[in-house]
């Protein structure tokens, strides 16, 4: 078996040498459009069943050429290239895991993958991902779903000026985060807000106090789980952060549209993603990860809420960020478990159906606790 990793940033070079050490059987090959980051990654890992390529995702003729060697793709790429990744795998029939931020629903590709006789895992890493296998999971032991609410977030360990934060992962899906409408299910309706609005303080166990705010972070939920009052989910940082990045916005720094500058186009979120690289991309500084999702309805005529905590803290053994640790890990985790059919569903199989399986749901969990991503479970009767 052959699987190709599509970028080789902070998050897929972690995911693909999950994925070599865990399985010596399967070739593993990491792509990226920047060919000598691919070779340090393929270096790094170090592993005899790893190799590298060059390849440019913006490129369709590239990725088709690349794609027709392997039996499955693991996507790591910005959210605008993540819908053409999954078109070009169902073209090819080739399955995919993806973790892209991508603007486009999922499961309008449905139907195609099914008749192509493929699996597609979208949204699979964190949240959405981890937290959607959650959600899944106590849906599935609910007659009826109520309420659903996340909280997650990737901080330092103590705020950081000028924003309390530091870049664990993509600028450009982080800016995405800040800019693109949040759909949340309010009184039984889908409805679009805007992202940072919501906010709200939260105690968090083990962090202190956090401030909260809509994020487009439900993806594919809306459509999964059904009949449902209201679900949201929310971004968790240090008090203070929201109001300064909405006064970025505000001033139009994540604008896309060029303006001209001495003679010179350029549009302002090309200059703010480098000014966030510099000032925000501190490696020095070691992050967390924190995460709440309840889930609370009625089984057998009695309310009942299930709560999931994670807490996760940065690898000083392997120089791993909490923030790879639970975006790589689930990546490869499913990754495995389509390779060893665990997962044999076709077309494309949202977070929150696997975790409706109670087999998926405990080898899931398993694994995550074998490389120490650990989340706790309770169950409260109304």
């Amino acid at each position: 078996m052959k699987v190709i990793v599509v970028g080789c940033g902070n998050i897929g070079s972690v995911a693909a040498e999950d994925l070599a050490k865990s399985m010596n059987s399967v070739e593993i090959v990491v792509a990226d459009r920047e060919g000598t980051r691919a070779k340090e990654v393929a270096e790094r890992i170090g592993e005899n069943n790893v190799s590298w390529i060059q390849l440019d995702a913006t490129k369709r003729d590239e990725i088709a050429k690349a794609l027709k060697d392997f039996d499955l793709a693991m996507g790591f790429l910005l959210g605008k290239l993540g819908y053409h990744l999954a078109e070009a795998c169902i073209d090819l029939k080739k399955d995919l895991v993806d973790v892209s931020y991508m603007a486009e629903n999922p499961l309008a590709l449905n139907d195609n993958a099914a008749k192509a006789g493929i699996t597609i895992i979208p949204d699979c890493g964190l949240a959405p991902g981890i937290s959607n296998i959650l959600v899944g999971h106590a849906a599935g032991k609910l007659d009826k779903v109520c309420t659903i609410r996340i909280m997650v977030g990737g901080l330092p360990e103590k705020p950081v000026p000028p924003l309390g934060y530091i870049v664990t992962w993509s600028l450009e899906s982080l800016i995405d985060e800040y800019t693109r409408k949040a759909r949340i299910v309010e009184d039984g309706e889908i409805v679009e807000v805007e992202a940072l609005s919501g906010l709200e303080e939260v105690e968090f166990p083990n962090v202190g106090v956090l401030e909260a705010f809509y994020t487009d972070g439900l993806r594919t939920l809306p459509h999964t789980v059904k009949n449902v009052d209201n679900m949201w989910e929310k971004t968790l940082r240090y008090p203070g952060h929201a109001e300064k990045i909405g006064l970025l916005r505000a001033l139009g720094f994540f604008d896309e549209e060029p303006i001209s500058v001495d003679g010179v186009s350029l549009a302002p979120r090309r200059l703010t993603v480098k000014l966030f690289e510099r000032q925000l991309r501190r490696p020095e500084i070691r992050d967390i990860v924190a995460m709440k999702v309840e889930v609370s309805g009625i089984k057998n005529g009695r309310h009942v809420s299930y709560v999931y905590h994670l807490l996760d803290r940065y690898d000083e053994n392997h120089g791993i960020t909490a923030m790879a640790r639970t975006t790589a890990y689930p990546a490869s985790i499913i990754a495995q478990l389509i390779l060893k059919r665990v997962v044999k569903e076709k077309g494309v199989v949202p977070p929150e159906k696997l975790g409706m399986s109670e087999e998926f749901f405990s080898t899931f969990l398993n694994e995550l606790e074998k490389r120490g991503v650990k989340i706790t479970e309770e169950k409260i009767l109304g």
